[in-house]
């Protein structure tokens, strides 16, 4: 599972320090998932049947996962209370465990809920600190992409998910960096419908071609020049030396790249995606000093919008 270490310019703990926070998730996601599986597999060997509260009554109706994750998710929204009540929850265990290891019906399901309740941990710490916190919008609870990143790669995977940095004083949003233990990804996407194709060309627009018609789209080798030149200047001032590759994906149809040249970009597309996706996935390597240095260096660029935490100002009013 990676690690979300920015989103967009929410304020994180791991800008507080990163090199703490990266390996104490890998810590705290072992120990929770093997007392998640501990507790489902005597909770299954245990003939007695759970009695369901009364707010668990749907579970009688035995609905799909994809509805009983809909409705878990629902009742455990992040915007029904602050994130450090949420934080403990999820690592005490209080509230979003006890509930996936009575839904889950098999190991495959147990991994699917265990994985949308870290998710959440997930952004949580991607958007607060002890002190601050920062409003996420909804979206992000849903968004495909940022699940993708993930709930799909290694835990020492480490991602920046539309991270805004400050450039000469001016913030610049930027698409995904993602820091395997040996190399920097800058990743934008050219996705759009199921096997369409791609017409990559030196111009400011692509065409993308579904079933014989032909729509523009705005030319992301323009965003990911920018994005990987922003990143090297970084790396060059505090002297980091971490491989930097660029590339473009599209995960479900086709890119057309002959018709002009991009240098060092990668291109991922149907045809090479599962050979890309899995040599990154295959990568067993633990954290390195190099990688977790260029991330934090890349902290330190980012901007932050935040405020005092909700919960700190209740307990200033109290005084």
């Amino acid at each position: 599972m990676g690690q979300l270490i920015k989103l967009q310019d929410y304020i994180s703990r791991y800008e507080t320090d990163v090199y703490r926070y990266a390996s104490e998730f890998i810590r705290l996601k072992k120990r929770q998932w093997e007392q998640t599986k501990e507790q489902w597999e005597n909770n299954k060997s245990n003939d007695d049947i759970p009695q369901l509260d009364e707010t668990w009554e749907w579970l009688v109706e035995k609905p799909s996962l994809f509805d009983r994750m809909k409705k878990w998710f629902k009742r455990s929204s992040p915007q029904e209370e602050t994130t450090e009540v949420q934080t403990n929850r999820l690592i005490d265990g209080e509230e979003g465990l006890p509930m996936i290891i009575t839904e889950a019906k098999n190991i495959d399901e147990l991994k699917i809920l265990f994985l949308e309740n870290m998710f959440q941990l997930q952004l949580q710490w991607a958007s607060s600190t002890i002190w601050y916190e920062s409003a996420v919008d909804k979206k992000f609870y849903y968004e495909e992409k940022l699940k993708y990143f993930l709930q799909r790669f290694p835990d020492t995977y480490l991602c920046l998910y539309k991270p805004v940095f400050l450039v000469k004083s001016a913030p610049v949003e930027l698409d995904v960096i993602l820091l395997s233990p040996t190399t920097t990804w800058c990743i934008t996407f050219a996705e759009g419908a199921k096997d369409n194709i791609i017409i990559a060309s030196s111009d400011r627009f692509w065409t993308e071609i579904i079933n014989d018609e032909e729509k523009k789209m705005i030319n992301p080798i323009i965003a990911l020049q920018r994005m990987g030149k922003i990143v090297a200047n970084i790396y060059k001032q505090y002297n980091v030396d971490f491989p930097i590759k660029k590339a473009v994906i599209n995960r479900y149809g086709y890119i057309d790249y002959r018709r002009a040249t991009f240098g060092d970009v990668h291109f991922i597309d149907k045809r090479n995606y599962e050979q890309w996706f899995s040599s990154l996935r295959k990568l067993k390597i633990p954290l390195k000093h190099a990688q977790l240095k260029a991330a934090s260096c890349l902290l330190r660029h980012c901007y932050s919008h935040y405020d005092i935490r909700a919960d700190w100002n209740a307990d200033e009013e109290k005084v």
